[in-house]
Parts: structure tokens; sequence; C-alpha cells
């Protein structure tokens, strides 16, 4: 597991469908920006950014599930049981 800085591997397939989702959210955020600077309604702005919020807590859910399916079993299998702490660590920041 990564311990906190140290690199995974990815597959070409998964970075560019992360990669996509962090494009589309980078797009609903400049549309806030924009949105801003147009003087938009309150409520406008608000329904945008409840959006990004819901896109970024999905890009959240599929980061996590990759760690766990491609972290964490292999390191079970290794015997390093420490990396559940890990999991339940990052459970409680995912909150």
């Amino acid at each position: 597991m990564d311990q906190y800085g140290e690199k995974e591997v990815r597959d070409a397939e998964t970075k560019k469908m992360l990669t996509s989702r962090i494009n589309r959210i980078t797009g609903q955020l400049n549309g806030v920006k924009g949105m801003i600077e147009e003087d938009r309604s309150c409520t406008e702005i608000l329904i945008q950014l409840s959006a990004v919020e819901k896109a970024a807590k999905g890009l959240s859910c599929v980061v996590l599930e990759e760690h766990l399916r491609n972290g964490l079993v292999g390191d079970i299998q290794k015997g390093n049981l420490g990396s559940i702490d890990e999991v339940i660590d990052l459970f409680r920041k995912f909150q």
C-alpha cells in the first residue's frame, strides 16, 4: 500500500479516466468562477458548487476503490495487516 506518499502504478486506462474526471471538475470550477465574475445569483452558484462537490466525491470514491482493490488486497496476501489501519484512517478522513 502507499503509506502516504509512495507511488502506486496505474494503468493507462485508469489514468485516462481519472484525468477525465479531474478535467470535468476543473471545468465546473471555472464555470463557477465565471458565474461569480458575471454577478450571477447565489442560488445558481450554490447549485453549481453542489455539482462540483458531488463530482469530487465521486472521484474520491473511484480512487478509494482502486486503492482497496489494488493495494489492500495485495498487502493482506503478503501478511501486511498494518494496511488495514491505513484504510481505517482513510475512511475517517474521507467522511
